[in-house]
């Protein structure tokens, strides 16, 4: 009996298997050449035309144009990685990929799906449980260790030549935007940090301040442009005219009515004007417009008045100033207005605003080429994340590839008293794990099997911090070497590959659907049992 069209598409049982394995891989192999401090590029290409050069995974999964829903995934695994931990993405999607290509053996002996899935979830519950055994706790005002925190998650990447100023000024604005909660534990108000990027200058001169930068020019040239104190009013009202809610003509008779008109349109901007001085104010950040009249009046005042602030600068300006937001002038007054400091880099278009005691800070990082300051901000976030992240958390682990390799012998210890087929998939996930030490080891020139067997020897013999040094090819205790991660970023990495790989592994049967929408309004005939199978990438390779 024929019940779908000629045309549909419809992959089970192995092959739909083996084909979802092989698109997930697919997206994992093509990131894992760029775990860890010897990682490579990718160059991608957009349909403009436009280039972006980096080794961050997420970025790499985003941009890529894959066609596939298998490997979009994958994908989702590093966008939740990136979500909840800001780094580890290639790690989670190594681990992702690995698991997936171990499953596949597994399924090639006739062990079923189902058991292959306990066993993993089974094996990562016991993995999260031995990361945080191995785990060491770091005091948040620790700034050394943070700073190897930050230095470890920027090694490999643009910011890795100045990454010991960069990894100082990722700490510095993380603990001055972070507070103490009434249960003794630690909160990051990342959203009070900015990244603000200025081409043609060294990495090296990057800065932090304590405060913002607003990339915009003062209305009138004749305005002051610094102030050491400056009373500041934030101001989301039009400095124009006040127009009328209907459209209305009017029919003037003589010049002199005409004159009215224009004498009362200038006697409301100069009310506007007046409102504002007797603020007090020197400087005014305004959200909207700013009429001609008015700029030379507040210019002959000598007030500094900025037009068209973003709304995101206006919010963060609102806290480093201590000022409150002012939507009708009627009701301004001093009380509203903030306190900073005011100064104005010419050459770059930037006033930088420093408050007196800010929580909220602002990195003007720097670099040579637009290229080179896109990757210095990627790193540079991703740096961010994982600071604030050990700050909340309070653990970190020991890097290249010595957790891994821990879990790994934990878990094959574990293994032995698990019963039933689950036992082969614990030992599989347990090698799964193991991928990371490889691929650095790979990554940078040297042998993965030779590497792995010392690692595994030095843990043997009770080291849990040994790993890898890339740079040499020794195996050496990182924790003391600076390579520190985040112990947060670990555990959410094997949860999310293990909930992916169980995801693809639950799938038999590709079918092709109609119009899975809900709203009941589709054209007739637009959906059916005998719809082409889109997004599936023609049934053909994974991307």
């Amino acid at each position: 009996m024929i019940i779908m069209g000629e045309d549909a598409q419809r992959v089970k049982d192995k092959d739909a298997q083996e084909y979802n394995i092989s698109a997930a891989r697919a997206v994992a192999e093509s990131v894992r050449s760029t775990l860890g401090p010897k990682g490579m590029d990718k160059m991608l290409v957009d349909s403009m035309g436009s280039v972006t050069i980096t080794n961050d995974g997420v970025t790499i999964l985003q941009e890529m144009d894959i066609d596939n829903p298998t490997a979009e995934m994958i994908v989702e695994v590093a966008e939740t990685q990136e979500d909840e931990a800001g780094d580890g993405t290639t790690t989670a999607v190594a681990i992702a990929g690995e698991l997936l290509k171990n499953a596949e053996d597994l399924l090639d002996q006739d062990i079923h799906p189902t058991a292959i899935i306990k066993g993993f979830n089974m094996a990562a519950e016991r993995a999260r449980e031995e990361v945080n055994d191995v785990a060491e706790r770091v005091d948040p005002t620790d700034e050394d260790l943070l700073r190897k925190v930050a230095e470890t998650s920027m090694t490999g990447k643009s910011s890795e030549l100045d990454k010991d100023l960069l990894a100082r000024l990722v700490v510095e604005a993380v603990q001055a935007v972070t507070v103490e909660a009434e249960d003794g534990s630690h909160v990051v108000d990342l959203e009070f940090v900015e990244v603000e990027t200025q081409t043609g200058r060294s990495a090296a001169e990057s800065e932090l301040l304590n405060g913002a930068v607003i990339d915009k020019d003062p209305v009138n040239d004749d305005m002051p442009v610094e102030f050491d104190s400056a009373d500041v009013l934030l101001l989301n009202e039009a400095i124009e005219v006040e127009e009328t809610d209907a459209d209305a003509s009017v029919n003037v008779d003589s010049p002199d009515q005409l004159q009215q008109f224009l004498d009362s349109e200038e006697q409301q901007l100069r009310e506007k004007v007046d409102q504002i001085v007797a603020t007090g104010a020197d400087v005014v950040f305004c959200q909207k417009g700013i009429d001609d009249l008015a700029q030379y009046l507040l210019a002959q005042e000598g007030v500094l008045a900025v037009r068209r602030t973003k709304k995101s600068d206006m919010g963060f300006l609102q806290e480093i100033l201590g000022a409150e937001i002012v939507s009708d002038l009627d009701a301004a007054t001093d009380a509203y207005l903030g306190t900073g400091r005011i100064t104005r880099d010419a050459d770059a278009g930037l006033f930088y605003v420093e408050g007196s005691d800010a929580h909220g800070v602002t990195i003007l990082l720097r670099g040579s080429t637009e290229h080179v300051v896109d990757e210095l901000e990627r790193g540079i976030q991703d740096a961010l994340d994982v600071v604030s992240s050990t700050t909340a958390d309070g653990r970190v682990l020991a890097g290249g590839g010595a957790v891994e390799v821990e879990l790994a012998g934990r878990l094959r210890d574990y293994a032995d008293s698990v019963s039933g087929r689950e036992q082969l998939a614990v030992e599989a996930f347990a090698d799964a794990v193991e991928v990371v030490p490889r691929v650095l080891a790979s990554n940078a020139g040297l042998d993965s099997i030779d590497t792995l067997v010392d690692l595994r020897a030095a843990h043997e013999s009770g080291d849990t911090r040994a790993g890898l040094n890339v740079f040499t090819g020794d195996v050496v205790d990182t924790f003391d070497a600076g390579v520190v991660e985040p112990a947060h970023s670990k555990e959410q990495a094997l949860s999310s590959a293990t909930e992916a790989a169980n995801l693809v592994l639950k799938i038999d049967d590709i079918i092709a659907a109609g119009d899975l929408s809900t709203s009941g309004d589709e054209d007739e005939g637009a959906g059916g049992p005998g719809g082409g199978m889109g997004g599936m990438g023609g049934m053909g390779g994974a991307m």
